[in-house]
């Protein structure tokens, strides 16, 4: 079923989209309820079943979504990516998390100037032939880079750490970014391996992280020395400080993964009540429910308007819902949310990640005023006391 038990349907979904991108949506919600679902606890565990369910995405052709068709890709528009984000981490934000990573990097191939790399990767990313992750997020930390590029005659020298990579032994390769002495910022394809260079650059890879959910996705960092990054490699360079300010465009970009996962947690809120039959944990739902359904159609309606102070502020009533949602699944199903493969346990690791992902400083500071905010119940709580 859908995102929004009361408010949103198929059919409402099919109207607003285009005839294959309903198709594509309706084939995406059918391999995720009957293969990806029954698994999500595996997944979120096993590298090699998650290997094999991004596998079948790629089967199916849905890893290139936001490419235009004429690149071979799906055409979605920024609404149809939202609605999709939604739908998978609803059901495995493990299997979100991962293939967004490709999804990112086939954007960024598809926009760039550098026709050979698109004539090699963009053909076969749609189908998982080519599999490539992203390693830019160091870009946005504050201070002095971590990541640096120097100009040589054949390319750019790179050198320094990239903290973060999802999907070693996934991806093949992955787009690096680092910074210019005069800050632009510089992007191009690197293998996703330890390996060395006839040149004498290094690119060492560290074991994966033992991170508290999706640890099957095998999150590294890399230790770049010396690296040469030869011009054909190189697929953008944009001016200083973009990365900043395509983070603003897209802020409610990673707020859709977190809308999806507060849907997983209400749907196990949902059967929670189903079988204790417990009137609060209702009332609790169909609230949570509504105020879900209120924001994820603000997001939606918002992707496309340069509002950047109203489109934060969705963001982080968005991370708000995610850990409140997720806080209530694991209440309501009791000492059993404990089990390690418990739904309610899942999703809620999930929920901390999909607060944190793709976190600027303005997002965390929204993200933290959501919290600190006082409300109706602490009011009642010292009128008792």
């Amino acid at each position: 079923m859908p995102l929004g038990v009361s408010l949103v349907t198929l059919k409402v979904i099919r109207e607003s989209m285009g005839n294959k991108s309903a198709k594509i949506f309706e084939t995406t919600q059918n391999y995720l309820q009957t293969i990806v679902a029954p698994q999500a606890a595996k997944i979120a565990k096993n590298p090699e079943t998650l290997k094999q369910v991004l596998k079948g995405m790629g089967e199916r052709y849905l890893l290139a979504l936001k490419i235009p068709e004429h690149l071979d890709g799906a055409g979605f528009t920024e609404q149809d990516y939202a609605r999709f984000q939604v739908l998978i981490a609803r059901y495995s934000g493990t299997l979100a998390f991962l293939q967004t990573q490709h999804q990112s990097a086939a954007s960024m191939i598809a926009s760039s100037n550098n026709q050979q790399l698109q004539q090699k990767y963009l053909p076969y990313m749609s189908g998982a032939k080519k599999l490539v992750g992203v390693g830019f997020s160091q870009l946005r930390r504050l201070g002095n880079p971590i990541m640096k590029a120097q100009p040589v005659e054949t390319g750019y020298l790179l050198e320094g750490e990239i903290p973060w990579i999802t999907g070693w032994n996934f991806f093949d390769s992955f787009i690096v970014g680092a910074t210019l002495s005069d800050g632009r910022e510089v992007y191009g394809m690197l293998p996703l391996e330890n390996q060395q260079q006839s040149t004498g650059g290094t690119i060492n890879l560290s074991p994966p992280m033992n991170l508290i959910g999706m640890a099957s996705t095998n999150t590294v960092s890399a230790y770049i020395k010396e690296w040469l990054l030869e011009d054909k490699q190189v697929i953008a360079i944009k001016a200083a400080g973009s990365i900043h300010k395509k983070s603003q465009k897209n802020v409610l970009h990673h707020g859709f993964f977190a809308v999806g996962c507060a849907q997983g947690a209400l749907d196990i809120l949902k059967t929670s009540y189903e079988t204790k039959q417990l009137s609060f944990i209702k009332e609790s739902w169909q609230i949570l429910q509504t105020e879900l359904d209120d924001c994820y159609q603000q997001m939606l309606d918002a992707i496309t308007d340069d509002n950047y102070p109203a489109k934060l502020k969705l963001r982080g009533w968005a991370i708000n819902l995610v850990g409140r949602c997720a806080h209530a699944a694991v209440i309501a199903s009791s000492g059993a949310a404990n089990y390690e493969d418990h739904p309610a346990g899942r999703v809620y690791r999930e929920a901390l990640l999909f607060s944190v992902s793709g976190q600027t400083t303005d997002v965390m500071e929204e993200s933290l005023n959501y919290l600190n905010r006082s409300n109706n119940y602490l009011q009642e709580v010292r009128e008792i006391i």
